[in-house]
């Protein structure tokens, strides 16, 4: 074991848990509850719905500030306490009812559950805070919290919780719990578990009618992140349980944080096969963290640097512009045109929403095609590190289901379980191998490629030059990756009356043209051209798309046909180097480019 996963858990002295009574620990932990968390009590009384369960939120960092020895408890051995915990809750809610009544329309509410949110507190060291790979039997028992992407949501249920009985002899009424390592089993003790100076010893119990309680059920799949994987390992999952007011909360594809409990159950008991445990999480807590996926911090001194650069290069951008591509697969030579178009696609263009609600989106995609060792896996792999959320597959033995989703039957019952786009979700999702998908496997992309949505219904070494040597130093992945999220966070590029005539004179150029024969490819082509337009001036840093932006669009466009329809030289994109001086090579492109623009403007 590493150095890093031998740190400590909470370095709280452990208080014997004989040392108070359960009363005691109630008492005190519902005078915690209501010094801080009583302006949550009071949002919770003022809802009218006495039959919703509602989430009291606790800080483990405040309780730990608060009470060392009760934090470590309910670390140490949480099936106990934070039952105790609960029931602190529901006397502290009380509390504040008799206190506010009078002056706000209250209702007490019975269905309250304490949630231990364990952010900024020591239970986030390694220890305490393992990747799913890393769980062991260690782990069982405590308060432990997981970290991954969901990948399976399953059907809501109604699952019994509690029932009571009463012992015949004594009279004594108890309370059992199924048994999750048994299947959620109902088994009655032994004998009667009376407390008092002698047990009765009954063996004959009663139902009590009435007594049974029930909650919301919900079982999910959580999967590690396949970054923090190393090579040649494979990504790890465990099932967690969801009760109560956690059901639902959470979707296939969603990036979350649980905190609760680590047990196990039995394996299914199938004929000739030996039935192990399985570890499954019963949650506590858990919070999405989808709406931080694409945050990056970008401090203040980074975003000078950014202005700093495009004021050295105002007179020469497209050299400035050079600089940055430099950065992008460095260890790849050359293919500048390459490096350009992914530039383009990471940086994306602006989405459109018209009158009608209906929304044109603002990314492309980008197709490589080459033969072995053109370094096509290389770009991908590069291109999944810039991205906050990437998902790196293959196409090779990958079916439709595998990219898309899948429904699985586990249990006897079907689940849906997420596949790569699902969990590239606001994010970059990379296929290697692409050719070797089948031709209908290809097709149930589409939609994800161009709708941006997804149908679950299926019936089955760097170059280097004297110039910019030292300028592709300034641009190491971590300050690519924030200059990436900040012109896209930033920037909102709008064409212009000059780059709107280019892009539809080229337009028409191509509706006439012999290589372009159907009307929907070339409205297809628009887009595409408004896309790489718009990325190009976000890549630029500006937030209007110029002329050279335009033509910068075009060039990249006519680069991935086989036959050009305006300049000759731009389909080699393989052999495409950096240019000396790439803003003079531009005006004579520029030139060229607007001359056969011309023609068009002239027969219009």
């Amino acid at each position: 074991m590493g150095a890093a996963e031998a740190e400590p858990g909470p370095s709280v002295p452990p208080m014997p848990e004989d040392a108070l009574s359960d009363v005691d620990y109630v008492r005190e932990l519902a005078q915690f509850i209501l010094r801080n968390c009583e302006q949550q009590l009071r949002s919770v009384l003022l809802s009218q719905d006495p039959m919703l369960h509602f989430p009291l939120v606790i800080e483990f960092a405040e309780l730990l500030d608060a009470s060392p020895s009760l934090a470590y408890l309910i670390f140490a051995n949480p099936a106990k306490f934070l039952p105790l915990l609960d029931e602190a809750a529901h006397g502290a809610q009380e509390v504040v009812f008799e206190a506010f009544k009078d002056r706000e329309e209250m209702v007490l509410k019975e269905f309250l559950h304490a949630r231990i949110d364990v952010s900024g507190s020591p239970l986030e060291c390694p220890e305490t805070f393992p990747r799913i790979g890393r769980l062991r039997v260690k782990h069982r028992g405590i308060l432990l919290t997981l970290k991954g992407t969901v990948i399976r949501s399953g059907p809501i249920k109604m699952i019994e919780g509690e029932r009571e009985y009463e012992c015949r002899k004594c009279k004594q009424v108890f309370k059992v719990y199924p048994e999750l390592e048994t299947g959620n089993a109902i088994r009655l003790p032994m004998s009667c578990p009376s407390k008092g100076l002698k047990s009765c010893g009954g063996t004959h119990f009663r139902f009590v009618e009435g007594s049974i309680v029930c909650h919301d059920y919900q079982e999910i799949k959580i999967q590690e992140n396949v970054h923090v994987v190393g090579v040649g390992s494979i990504p790890r999952s465990i099932p967690a349980i969801l009760k109560d007011d956690l059901v639902d909360m959470v979707k296939a594809g969603d990036d979350v944080v649980v905190t609760g409990i680590l047990t196990a159950k039995w394996s299914p008991d199938v004929r000739d096969v030996r039935c192990d445990l399985d570890p499954i999480m019963v949650a506590n807590y858990i919070r999405r963290t989808n709406e931080f996926k694409s945050d990056i911090e970008i401090p203040e001194d980074a975003i000078e640097t950014f202005n700093q650069f495009w004021a050295q290069f105002q007179d020469n951008p497209l050299k400035g512009r050079n600089a940055i591509l430099h950065g992008i697969c460095p260890q790849i030579f050359g293919l500048f045109t390459v490096k350009l178009a992914v530039a383009l696609t990471l940086v994306g263009g602006v989405q459109h929403v018209d009158a009608s609600g209906t929304k044109v989106r603002g990314e492309s995609h980008l197709l490589l095609v080459g033969d072995p060792g053109t370094g096509k896996s290389q770009f991908l792999k590069f291109a999944a590190k810039l991205c906050t959320r990437s998902v790196i597959t293959t196409g090779l033995g990958s079916t439709s289901a595998g990219l898309t989703v899948t429904a699985v039957k586990e249990g006897g019952e079907w689940m849906l379980e997420a596949g790569a786009l699902v969990l590239a979700d606001g994010g970059l999702c990379c296929i290697d191998e692409f050719d070797s998908m089948r031709g209908h496997d290809r097709a149930t992309i589409h939609e994800a490629m161009e709708q941006q949505t997804i149908s679950i219904a299926k019936h089955r070494g760097s170059e280097k030059t004297k110039d910019t040597e030292d300028l592709a130093c300034v641009w190491p992945l971590p300050l690519l990756r924030r200059y990436i999220q900040y012109v896209k966070r930033n920037f909102q590029p709008i064409l212009t009356k000059e780059a709107e005539r280019v892009l539809s004179s080229y337009y028409q150029l191509q509706r006439r043209s012999a290589l372009q024969n159907a009307a929907r490819t070339t409205i297809r082509m628009l887009e595409s051209l408004i896309r790489l337009a718009q990325a190009h001036a976000r890549l630029m840093f500006r937030n209007e798309v110029t002329r050279l932006d335009a033509i910068s669009a075009i060039i990249c466009m006519e680069s991935s046909m086989t036959a050009s329809a305006i300049l000759d030289d731009a389909g080699n994109a393989l052999h495409s180097s950096f240019s000396d001086n790439p803003d003079q090579e531009y005006a004579k492109q520029e030139k060229l480019i607007l001359e056969m623009l011309k023609s068009v403007d002239h027969a219009s």
